[in-house]
């Protein structure tokens, strides 16, 4: 059957013999990608008489859609909170390393730095698609420095910073611009923060929770308010007591707004969270979990030293530390292995753990219309995996970006 191509000049692709994640379910399907989009075939049979030019056999692979880290503070030795000249040669190299680790769209974060360095890099940082050169990106994740002197974490304390009498002001005059800028996280607790939080999320700006020793009364209201996130859930927050259950009890609360959902990060690396914890989440509250990775500039490099913005952190296996402390300070995991220890913890089913990393995370941003899903129409990001979810090659806007060498195994 000829092409009709009085609709489009552009190639057809058929994914043949794959099983493709689409409305929760791996399905027996052919996956159809013109010009980056994902075809409904029907249309393409019916109303355009057309069929593919090319056809490509899967061999029995999982197809499902790429993955979304909007936590990741570098990786590869690049530290995107470290101000420098070549930055976006920085964010070039990490986009095309994180590929082969499944991640087609990243939101570069940046842990609580002072005012100069916000200002130096966020103006290098631009929203753009992905493609052979590398990972979408997003837009930024602000960390800090509007957060808990307590629970701070990794994060250096002479960079801390409190809302004062005109507190939005104080944010823009810290950050410098808030063009590229997709989440903010801070404390709820702190005076003013409610209307910080309505000025975010009036500007689309996503608002997470997180770095804080908000009770749960606090947590509802910046909620009520427009916050969606918590960043990294259990991790840098009061621990869950039963009287105060804290920002952990977000999972199970009556008082979120009508027809709204709070999510949650989770740092599924063996290591941040017991698989007991990551299971009680999990199971409280399933379609708010959003696997990130909270990578540093150490992931995919060999133990020792490297950096963390302002302070110095030691690589010792899979657990990271600011230097001469037990503090943990970022993970050196990759999405494909979180996608899997989570799996392996929770007993989940392989289609919710690809969600996690994929549909979740989009939802959260508000662009599951074209990212996260396989649906009809939907931006042509996905991965090819086994049934072990190891990744095997990488595609963005229907293109192979990354692919697994196999001439050596």
């Amino acid at each position: 059957m000829p092409s009709n191509k009085s609709v489009s000049d552009a190639p057809i692709v058929q994914f043949t013999n794959c099983r493709i994640l689409r409305d929760h379910q791996l399905q027996r399907e052919d996956l159809w990608v013109r010009e980056g989009k994902i075809l409904n075939p029907e249309k393409l049979f019916f109303d355009e008489k057309g069929s593919a030019d090319v056809q490509l056999d899967c061999k029995d692979s999982i197809i499902a859609p790429g993955f979304i880290d909007v936590q990741i503070n570098g990786g590869f030795g690049v530290d995107f909170s470290l101000a420098t000249d070549d930055f976006k040669s920085g964010i070039d190299l990490v986009s095309q390393k994180i590929l082969s680790h499944g991640v087609t769209s990243f939101c570069p974060t940046l842990v609580t730095s002072p005012p100069s360095v916000y200002h130096q890099v966020l103006p290098q940082i631009s929203v753009r698609n992905g493609g052979a050169h590398g990972a979408g990106v997003l837009g930024a994740h602000l960390e800090g420095p509007f957060i808990s002197k307590e629970k701070k974490g990794a994060h250096p304390e002479h960079c801390l910073r409190t809302f004062e009498a005109g507190a939005f002001q104080d944010l823009l005059a810290t950050y410098g611009s808030l063009d590229c800028v997709q989440i903010v996280t801070l404390a709820p607790e702190m005076r003013r923060s409610s209307e910080v939080i309505r000025e975010l999320t009036k500007r689309g700006i996503c608002v997470s929770l997180g770095h804080s020793v908000a009770n749960l009364s606090q947590a509802e209201e910046a909620v009520q308010h427009g916050a969606s996130f918590i960043t990294h859930l259990f991790n840098a927050m009061l621990p869950f007591h039963h009287r105060d259950p804290g920002i952990v009890g977000l999972l199970t609360s009556d008082k979120i707004p009508a027809g709204r959902r709070v999510f949650y990060g989770m740092i599924s690396d063996g290591i941040h969270t017991n698989p007991a914890a990551l299971r009680i989440a999990h199971r409280a509250h399933p379609k708010g979990l959003v696997l990130v990775t909270d990578a540093i500039a150490g992931m995919g490099l060999a133990p020792g030293r490297h950096t963390l913005g302002q302070q110095v952190v030691e690589i010792d296996g899979l657990n990271t530390y600011i230097a001469g402390t037990k503090t943990l300070s970022g993970s050196v995991a990759t999405m494909d292995t979180c996608v899997r220890h989570f799996q392996e913890a929770t007993g989940c089913s392989v289609e919710t753990a690809l969600e996690a990393a994929s549909l979740h995370p989009a939802q959260l941003l508000g662009i599951e219309h074209k990212k996260g899903t396989l649906n009809y129409d939907s931006d042509a990001d996905f991965l090819m995996l086994n049934d072990s979810l190891y990744v095997q090659a990488t595609y963005i806007a229907g293109e192979e970006v990354w692919r697994q060498d196999v001439s050596g195994m």
